[in-house]
């Protein structure tokens, strides 16, 4: 599988009640770059109940220039939610379902303690 499989397919909760549609991916670095490439892996899936398209990095903690795409894009992302990989009962006939008991999480990024 490759990730943009993934991307509009519609997700489920264990119950089987529509959550929306994968509209975007969380990667994760585990250790430092080795090289010219880092090592990375899906930590989870942005998942959205109103959009079918990538919020292009708008629903994280305070991109808000332009104003007025910035706002748009706040309120297309509202609702959204962040899904763990670990969360993933299983992907097949293009829908997405989770395992029971997944947590849903913010897709908001914090901003990294300097």
């Amino acid at each position: 599988m490759i990730l943009s499989d993934l991307l509009g397919s519609p997700v489920l909760t264990a119950d089987g009640e529509r959550l929306g549609v994968v509209v975007d991916a969380r990667l994760a670095m585990d250790g430092a770059p080795e090289g010219m490439l880092a090592v990375t892996r899906l930590y989870g899936l942005v998942v959205s109940p109103h959009s079918h398209s990538s919020f292009a990095g708008y629903e994280r903690t305070g991109v808000n220039a332009p104003a007025l795409i910035a706002r748009l894009l706040r309120w297309r992302a509202r609702g959204s939610v962040l899904v763990l990989w670990s969360d993933l009962a299983s992907f097949s006939d293009d829908v997405v379902r989770l395992k029971p008991g997944a947590t849903l999480y913010s897709p908001r990024l914090q901003e990294a303690q300097r």
